[in-house]
């Protein structure tokens, strides 16, 4: 356990000295949606990798984040704090809704249903003129206010600054699922993974561990949707398909399902990926499919699943030098 929170607070200070160490803007740029995504990959990672529950949805909760941030300070005038709060409820009360049909469907049947989800928001994006402006999207979004710490003003139109809010949810956010792994409700959830009939038969409430499973990873992409928008400054239908979810879910599986890390290695690594193999224009894609192949076949349980699969090996070999001594 003490190698464990080592770990993490070694992470945690690489993290805090990224924006120190790196001047170079681009780098800061994609550092910042790395770790946006790193929110909707824990988020997804919650109920794919720890409940068992295969979604391609989350691009939807990510959308729907994202939107209502968008219209509420843009249309309505609101300010950030309150928009990206009002963004994780909405997001958590979509994944709740998404959750209702998933509670009798399974496999394949499941991942149709969350497929059809993604397509139902994506038109109601695109043909919601009214209210989304349809195609041509939502501009004129401003960065969240900024303050002064002392002689330091904090201005997150800087990415160098606005790193640290998005790393402030992060925080929050692993904090809490690092406590939800470790309570009773998160051995419940991964005893649904592994038989969610067992589990029923132990006591478990299958109906509401689902719900909460989807709902809390909805709330997440929520978060993750208001930051990028204010981030970014504008918002379209075009970022939040069926390729951007399965983009989130590469994210997971190469990081390592039902791991804590590995949702963080996972977007850290595809975001800073894509971006350095820009150069390579239409190349691009069949590069990245590539080496997610070789990284499947020589890791199928993720970097995460690599690494503690090395680390056990590790062990078992001092272990056996230690009763070859003995």
């Amino acid at each position: 356990m003490k190698k464990e929170f080592l770990v993490y607070i070694a992470i945690l200070v690489v993290a805090l000295m990224f924006p120190v160490l790196v001047d170079d803007v681009y780098i800061m740029h994609t550092g910042v949606l790395a770790f946006i995504y790193i929110l909707l990959a824990t988020g997804l990672n919650l109920l794919t990798g720890y409940t068992g529950q295969l979604s391609l949805a989350h691009a939807s909760f990510f959308g729907v984040g994202a939107y209502t941030s968008a219209i509420l300070t843009v249309t309505y005038g609101w300010g950030f704090w309150p928009a990206i709060i009002a963004s994780a409820v909405l997001a958590g009360v979509c994944g709740i809704f998404l959750g209702f049909p998933a509670l009798k469907l399974k496999g394949p049947y499941l991942v149709m249903s969350t497929i059809g989800f993604v397509h139902i928001t994506h038109e109601l994006f695109l043909n919601w003129v009214s209210v989304t402006r349809g195609p041509m999207g939502i501009t004129g979004i401003d960065f969240p206010p900024g303050f002064n710490l002392g002689e330091f003003a904090v201005d997150f139109s800087n990415p160098h600054h606005y790193f640290y809010l998005v790393l402030f949810w992060v925080v929050i956010v692993f904090i809490f699922v690092y406590s939800l792994i470790n309570s009773k409700m998160g051995r419940g959830l991964k005893a649904i993974r592994e038989n969610d009939i067992a589990a029923e038969c132990l006591g478990i409430n299958l109906k509401s561990y689902k719900l909460f499973a989807f709902s809390i990873g909805a709330l997440f992409a929520g978060i993750a949707g208001s930051l990028y928008v204010h981030y970014i400054g504008y918002v379209s239908p075009d970022s939040f398909t069926l390729a951007e979810s399965i983009n989130i879910l590469v994210m997971v599986i190469l990081g390592g399902m039902g791991t804590l890390l590995g949702p963080i290695f996972g977007a850290v690594g595809i975001t800073f990926l894509l971006e350095n193999m820009r150069f390579l224009a239409e190349y691009r894609l069949i590069i990245y499919g590539i080496i997610l192949m070789l990284i499947m076949f020589f890791a199928p349980g993720g970097l995460m699943g690599y690494v503690l699969k090395f680390t056990a090996g590790r062990n078992n070999e001092k272990l056996k030098m230690v009763q070859e001594d003995e």
